[in-house]
Order: C-alpha cells, then structure tokens, then sequence
C-alpha cells in the first residue's frame, strides 16, 4: 500500500524540516512506500527554497509551488489530485497535528471507512478560533447533512478512489469536506494528540473562518434558499394579518389605524425582508458567477518533479 501525504504550506520554513523528519519513519512503518507532497501556497518567506531542497535530498519528496495564495483548502485541492498512492494523508505545516498519529487514522480507515478524520483531544486554540471552527462545523451539519461535519479537521485519511469528486469543483470557493460528503456516506473519526503550536501563528482568524462557513453554507447548500422561501411566506401572512385588521378596524370603528410611526414600521420590516432575502439570492448569484467565468481555483507556477 502506498501512502501520499498532502501538506498545504504557507509561511512554514522553521516547521517543514521537523515536519519531513518525523514524517519519514512514520510512514516507512505504517506502509513502506509513500511520497510527501508539500504545496506552497504563495508563502513569503523561504518556504519554496527549503521545498525544493528536501526534494532534491529525497526523492519522495514532491513540491509544487503555486502562483500567490489561493486558500488552505484550493491548495490541498492541487495536492489531492497530484498523488499517487491508495490511502491520502492531510495535515498541517504547524506540527499541531502530530505524523506520530497517522497509523491511528490507517488503522481506523481500514475498519471500512472511506475518511477519517483526527479529532484533537485538547484543542490548543485561541478563543476565536474555537468559536470559529464551532460555527463552521455548525454551518456543514447543517449544510451537508453529515453527522460527522461536527469532526471535521485538516487531519484526514481518505482513500483515493473519493478524489473522482474533485475535478468538478473548480474556482475560488471551495471546502474540501464537502465533496468528500457527497462521494461517500463511510465517515470514521479517531481521538489524536494536538500539540500547542510554538514557531509560528495561525493564519486562520475569526474573520477567515467566518468567511469559510459562509462559503460553506452558500456553496454546498440550497438551504438558505428555503430560508428566503419560508420567510416570505410568513411576511405574507404577517402582512394579510396586518391588512385584515386595519379594514376591519375602519369597519367596525369607522377610522384606521392613526399615526405614522405604525406605517413607517410596517415599511422597515417588510423592506428588511426583502433585502436579506435579495441578499441571499445575491450570495448564490456570486458564486454562480464566479464558477460560470471557468477561473480555476488555483495555478501551479512550478513543480519540483
């Protein structure tokens, strides 16, 4: 069995040298044959020079170096589609996820399973980052209709055959869950170490991670759409109910309802609606539009071989 292991890289040149070192063993044990692919993207430091030197030193080593940064997710798109092996390994550049437990993650996917995913025990993150990752997990329960969105983490095992839903997904707004939700129902999740993280600061902050759960929400989902549907509706009774006793006040008491802070409250609510609705159907337009232009979601500058 060989075993790729797919690293998105961003500003990471005091972490990859440890990364690769404890990565090799660990996966001579759990397979024998692997490969690493580390996907720079748009990092502004040393990153890509250090890529192409242990790629040179080991030829197991694969790095692709892609144009600017295009997002965690588009880049662990790329890597994805360049790898070789049968079982596919993700995780981070920042240590937090520890290689010392993939075998954990090789040995549940065996069980059965399709993906499986690394839940910390102990989450080291900042508050906002919790906060962000809940909402996000929140959003892609809902979203995906998947009970295990609430493990969802960029440690992952998954096999290769579920890439075959990648390629349709092209363009900026991409959540790599989401694709493995649709090709597969086979989710599995372990309890793995998370160790706090010491050489450098994460570059996901609450705003990130909000805009993510959006892309989420509004990229996978018709959801919102039903939301906008039902909330007409019920302004639709709201305001036959608010018809139906101004006529009847005039009937029975001879006068309508006076004053002008009522209409022009009845005005604010109605008008509220229909932007947050025109808001949300804005938010499909977007991506539609986006995905209709055929940008990719990513550009590959240069590969190491």
């Amino acid at each position: 069995m060989r075993i790729s292991t797919v690293v998105p890289v961003y500003n990471a040149e005091k972490t990859l040298p440890e990364l690769v070192a404890r990565l090799g063993p660990v996966l001579e044990n759990s397979g024998g044959d692997f490969e690493v692919i580390l996907v720079d993207d748009g990092s502004r430091d040393g990153s890509w020079d250090l890529i192409r030197r242990l790629a040179e030193a080991d030829s197991r080593i694969r790095g692709i170096n892609l144009m600017r940064n295009y997002g965690q997710h588009n880049a662990l798109r790329e890597g994805l589609m360049a790898t070789r092996g049968e079982v596919i390994v993700t995780l981070d550049d920042d240590l937090q996820n520890p290689p010392e437990e993939i075998p954990k993650l090789l040995g549940k996917l065996e069980e059965g399973y399709d993906v499986v995913y690394g839940v910390p025990e102990r989450k080291r993150h900042t508050i906002g980052r919790r906060t962000g990752s809940a909402i996000i997990r929140l959003i892609l329960r809902g979203a995906l209709g998947a009970e295990i969105a609430r493990n969802v983490s960029s440690f992952r095992a998954l096999r290769s055959e579920v890439r075959a839903a990648f390629p349709g997904y092209r363009g900026a707004f991409i959540i790599i869950d989401a694709p493995l939700a649709w090709a597969t129902d086979r989710f599995g999740a372990v309890t793995v170490r998370h160790e706090a993280r010491e050489e450098s600061k994460s570059n996901y902050n609450f705003r990130r991670l909000l805009l993510q759960s959006l892309n989420a929400l509004f990229g996978f989902s018709i959801r919102p759409l039903k939301f906008a549907s039902l909330l007409g509706f019920f302004f639709t009774i709201f305001g036959a109910g608010v018809l139906a006793y101004a006529v009847g006040r005039y009937l029975i008491l001879g006068y309508s309802i006076p004053g002008f802070p009522f209409l022009a409250s009845i005005i604010a609510i109605f008008s509220g609606a229909q932007l947050l609705v025109l808001g949300i159907l804005g938010e499909y337009l977007s991506r539609m539009y986006y995905r209709t232009m055929g940008r990719p979601g990513s550009i590959v500058r240069e590969t190491t071989k």
